[in-house]
């Protein structure tokens, strides 16, 4: 799908440079996720990190899991960083996550799943 926008344009090439190795179905759900009403306010920069740090911890992870077994929100943040690390790298992303940066709200703004988790359900943690 081509962009229709300037906005659009810039969101695709801010995840085209963010995580270049990503897989195309990966990069489409980040991209729709990017594009909702409430990214809409970021740059998009910002609001390309956002979804993909949420998809990702959402679809790659044990994120869910561990918050459905009582563990708070940053102690599964604690213990999920380095598999989020790992995609990232798997997808030769432009940065990592800073573990000492969990707690900051503008790293993991809320545990609301993505579009993209919402849309499969969530059942289990996705395998690459």
């Amino acid at each position: 799908m081509r962009p229709k926008t300037e906005r659009q344009k810039a969101l695709r090439d801010a995840l085209r440079l963010l995580i270049p190795a990503a897989p195309l179905a990966d990069f489409e759900i980040l991209y729709d996720d990017a594009s909702r009403p409430h990214m809409r306010d970021l740059p998009v920069d910002a609001a390309a990190w956002l979804a993909a740090l949420a998809h990702i911890r959402h679809q790659y992870t044990d994120y869910d899991a561990l918050r459905d077994d009582g563990y708070d929100r940053e102690s599964a943040l604690h213990f999920i960083v380095d598999d989020i690390n790992a995609v990232l790298t798997r997808w030769r992303a432009t940065r990592l996550l800073d573990p000492d940066a969990l707690a900051e709200e503008d790293v993991f703004p809320s545990d609301a799943p993505s579009q993209s988790a919402r849309r499969k359900g969530r059942s289990g943690r996705r395998k690459e």
